[in-house]
């Protein structure tokens, strides 16, 4: 099923709503969806708002939170999302992020007790558009195994990183620590399908190709040890310095009535202060990078282009939300 943007938002906002969001979560969360989507992280867009709306019913997600925001110190905000999602948080700081990293030269952002924070490259994405170089480390619950241990320790542990770039959408880099993500492995999962060798052990340590085997299991890190390693990085941003919760501790996204307390960490940084010409140096090297053949994340689309198809069993689920 095909919907412009406008639609898509209207839809989104309309079944938070219904699952208990407040109008401002209810707007936060439907325009991160739709971002997902039109950066083609589908994965995250709408087929992941199921898990928001599933914890939004079950006390997961507190829905009529009000993130409350601290200063520490002229260059740290502080956020405290009460249990709700991470994208209110980050709307309610944004405008305060983007001026004192402008005026500081860099600001970090720390939120606390949150849901799962969604796409990664949400964030800094919407930096890079204010001119902004933004890097973000965020955690969840325990999913992917690492070294020798069969136990699930750390969650996909995901960075994200941004930069401007002059006449042109930013560079987007986002990816997770893990060898995939856990949605592709539950999404398999439900089909009845194999997944790649190395994805993932079942729940006795042993790699497996069968995604069911994989969901009782774990996720592995991307590159062995060195995958780990940033996640353990990543662990010590996202739930170290915000004072969320460790990825051992944090209850499922899944299942229960308790909140994950992820944590997420950004740092932004005005490129300007030490390059006056870095948007264009930027636009510069990805040209050449490009001609010769290097892949440069980021898109390329404008929203009056976009267009966001649904499969029609996806909107049936998300409509059957609004009959709560």
């Amino acid at each position: 099923m095909r919907y412009d943007l406008k639609r898509a938002r209207e839809l989104a906002i309309r079944v938070c709503v219904a699952a208990g969001a407040s109008e401002a979560m209810a707007i936060s969360l439907a325009e991160a969806t739709v971002a997902a989507e039109c950066s083609g992280r589908r994965s995250v867009g709408f087929a992941h708002l199921p898990d928001y709306l599933e914890g939004l019913l079950h006390g997961r997600i507190n829905g009529t939170a009000e993130p409350a925001i601290f200063f520490p110190a002229p260059a740290l905000i502080q956020v405290d999302a009460q249990g709700g999602i991470a994208q209110l948080g980050f709307d309610r700081a944004f405008e305060e992020l983007r001026i004192r990293a402008s005026t500081y030269g860099v600001t970090v952002f720390s939120l606390q007790n949150s849901y799962t924070a969604g796409e990664l490259g949400y964030y800094v994405r919407r930096l890079a558009h204010k001119g902004l170089v933004a890097l973000a480390a965020t955690n969840g619950s325990a999913l992917m195994a690492a070294g020798q241990s069969s136990e699930a320790v750390y969650g996909t542990n995901p960075l994200a990183f941004a930069a401007p770039v002059d006449n042109r959408p930013p560079l987007v880099i986002d990816q997770a620590s893990s060898a995939t993500a856990f949605v592709h492995i539950r999404e398999a999962a439900k089909r009845g399908e194999m997944i790649p060798e190395g994805w993932a052990i079942d729940e006795n340590g042993q790699t497996t190709i069968d995604s069911r085997e994989a969901i009782k299991g774990a996720l592995l890190a991307f590159g062995g040890a060195r995958g780990a390693n940033i996640a353990l990085m990543v662990e010590i941003l996202a739930a170290g310095t915000t004072g969320a919760n460790w990825s051992l501790d944090a209850p499922s996204f899944e299942e229960g009535s308790q909140s994950p307390g992820a944590g997420l960490f950004i740092v932004a940084l005005n490129p300007e202060l030490l390059a006056p010409d870095f948007s264009a140096r930027m636009a510069a090297q990805i040209e050449r990078l490009s001609s010769k053949g290097i892949y440069i994340p980021g898109g390329s689309f404008t929203e009056d282009e976009v267009e966001i198809n649904l499969p029609s069993s996806l909107v049936a689920t998300l409509e059957g939300y609004g009959l709560h």
